[in-house]
């Protein structure tokens, strides 16, 4: 079998997610089995956001369990410079775990599922009052579909388990080696972020992680 090495937090992340989901849903409290897990891996909003734009960037990965959703960023201490026990997000990160909240909260697959026009129609007002100098993703565009497919799995796996997908969870995976201490805090505004630190030094090789499964 051929064999795979990633790098960066990216890789990082796959990896966690692929092969130590058992340990983040315990990390995490949950009492949810890894095969009844939905997951999203680098799901994308668009890269060029910004005012007068509806692109709002790119999760980490996006994880439905049987009780909640978790809106993920990751963070690898080998791309950091600070050594604290606390890691600040950017503005343009904190403000896409605010987005697609909203989106979670307003969306009713039943309602607006094939029709996104119906969807902007009626909540571009709001979204325009909440996120001043953004706008709402428009119909026919690449973020309307996207949007419109991940709201769609995640409203549809939270009623098979009943977990409540209007009020997801904030997560930052930290994977931590080479002596760096464990991330207690995230700094990110108003928000509330869960920790949860992965070593690593026992599975990589220099800067790598094995990704063959």
């Amino acid at each position: 079998m051929s064999e795979i090495l990633g790098y960066g937090e990216d890789a990082f992340t796959f990896w966690a997610l692929k092969r130590h989901l058992a340990e983040i849903l315990k990390s995490l409290h949950e009492q949810t089995q890894a095969s009844d897990c939905l997951i999203f891996f680098r799901p994308s909003f668009g890269r060029r956001g910004g005012e007068g734009r509806a692109e709002f960037g790119e999760f980490d990965a996006i994880l439905a369990s049987s009780q909640s959703i978790y809106l993920i960023e990751s963070k690898w201490d080998r791309q950091l410079r600070s050594r604290r026990n606390e890691i600040a997000l950017a503005d343009e990160q904190v403000l896409r775990h605010k987005i697609l909240p909203w989106y979670l909260k307003n969306w009713d697959a039943q309602q607006y599922s094939g029709n996104w026009a119906r969807f902007e129609s009626e909540f571009q007002s709001n979204f325009a009052k909440v996120f001043q100098r953004r706008k709402i993703a428009p119909v026919g565009s690449r973020l309307a579909e996207d949007l419109e497919l991940v709201l769609n799995k995640l409203q549809e796996h939270c009623k098979r388990f009943s977990c409540d997908y209007r009020k997801p969870r904030n997560v930052l995976l930290y994977f931590h080696g080479n002596e760096s201490r464990k991330i207690e805090r995230v700094a990110a505004g108003d928000l509330h972020f869960e920790v949860v630190n992965i070593d690593y030094r026992q599975y990589n090789s220099g800067n790598f992680i094995a990704l063959d499964c």
